[in-house]
């Protein structure tokens, strides 16, 4: 089966004049002729001229091509083993390059829907900026923590206040779940933990079972956190933090 140079240019998305070019430099030279001496492409000419294609686009110039392609140690499969890690390579900078552009528009466009006086009437007499230090020195590489800066960013005052309603809301029920001497691991102590992780996924960043485990070893370890749950009920960060255990091997998290 052969093929025309302007099939072959088809297939490829390539101009005939670039396949004439590399005709003319060798680095692609169709194995056949027609009667009229016209250009004929195999299928192991389409192979190379998929490779070279590959490292057209991962940017070698041409004749580093040509002198990859003949090597006459490399296999095809050594091949697309280098492009496959240099394509993957270049795609995690590309999502990287996304991320910081998408943050640059975010920044330019959203801004900040909460003056800081209106923070502080919010939270009380908690600052919260003295918490979002500590969050960023905390979890500032993380795209758990991106996630959460990006939808903070769109929150409106009633939005802040909604939110703290239903954590309040929350601890009044754990409260009396406690105050009815239900056991961590029992029904209902995991059903709230549930609620406590779609809250974070809700509001925040998608937690997942596993980072919930480890949320809640932190809101015992870390006094900050502590003092804010023993605040609702002395004793609750350790049940909640072990409810969360529970429910999380509930859900084979």
């Amino acid at each position: 089966m052969s093929y025309s140079v302007g099939q072959v240019a088809g297939f490829a998305g390539v101009t005939v004049r670039t396949l004439h070019h590399y005709d003319e430099i060798g680095l692609l030279v169709p194995s056949g002729r027609s009667h009229a001496g016209h250009r004929r492409y195999g299928d192991t000419d389409l192979d190379r001229l998929q490779q070279i294609l590959f490292y057209r686009e991962l940017g070698f110039p041409l004749d580093e091509v040509a002198a990859l392609l003949d090597d006459p140690v490399a296999d095809p499969r050594a091949h697309l083993r280098r492009q496959h890690d240099l394509l993957t390579a270049r795609i995690e900078r590309l999502q990287k390059m996304a991320a910081a552009v998408e943050h640059a528009m975010e920044a330019r466009t959203m801004g900040i829907n909460l003056t800081p006086e209106e923070k502080f009437e919010v939270f009380g007499d908690k600052d919260p900026e003295v918490h979002a230090e500590e969050a960023e020195q905390r979890w500032g590489g993380t795209e758990a923590y991106a996630e959460s800066q990006r939808r903070a960013a769109r929150y409106t005052k009633d939005d802040w206040k909604r939110m703290q309603a239903e954590v309040a809301s929350w601890g009044e029920r754990y409260d009396a779940l406690m105050e009815a001497g239900e056991p961590a691991a029992g029904e209902r102590a995991m059903d709230l933990a549930e609620q406590h992780r779609l809250h974070i996924t809700r509001w925040f960043y998608t937690c997942s079972y596993e980072t919930h485990r480890g949320l809640g070893e932190m809101y015992v370890a870390d006094e900050r956190f502590k003092e804010f749950y023993d605040s609702m009920r002395p004793g609750l960060a350790e049940h909640l933090k072990d409810a969360i255990a529970a429910n999380a091997t509930r859900h084979g998290g």
